[in-house]
């Protein structure tokens, strides 16, 4: 299946495609255009928008686009739902979950941007790391 967002990369457009790719449809194709471009490239294409404004899969009140995801694909993990609180603490308000990583994650986010990576494909093959090293320590955070 195809997926289409905004480029230029960052937080939410990095941790997306990490969730899509680990818990909703692990063959994902992901396609990074202009913003005003994403709503014609998913219907051109046939590819699901995400984190772009106005998709089902966006940001909605203090939730962002990852919370959209988890919440539409039914993703009960508890350890995602914690990743999920510190997505939108890196991409949304902090203060709406209270989450101390979420700037961290943030300032990671950020240079990755400035690593002289020449795409997006490229930042998320650098940066799912990240992600996958966050989701092991929500699994520790578990229970806690």
């Amino acid at each position: 299946m195809k997926w289409v967002t905004r480029e230029r990369v960052k937080v939410d457009r990095v941790a997306c495609p990490w969730l899509i790719k680990k818990f909703v449809d692990k063959e994902a194709e992901f396609l990074f255009v202009p913003g005003d471009q994403v709503q014609e490239v998913a219907k051109r294409e046939g590819a699901t928008p995400f984190d772009t404004k106005g998709a089902e899969l966006g940001h909605h009140g203090d939730k962002v686009s990852f919370e959209a995801i988890v919440e539409k694909y039914q993703i009960t993990d508890p350890a995602v739902k914690i990743l999920a609180q510190i997505v939108n603490g890196a991409d949304g308000k902090p203060e709406t979950y209270g989450r101390s990583e979420g700037p961290g994650l943030n300032a990671i986010a950020e240079g990755f941007r400035h690593l002289g990576l020449k795409d997006d494909h490229e930042i998320l093959k650098s940066e799912f790391i990240v992600y996958d090293a966050l989701y092991a320590y929500c699994q520790t955070q578990v229970g806690k």
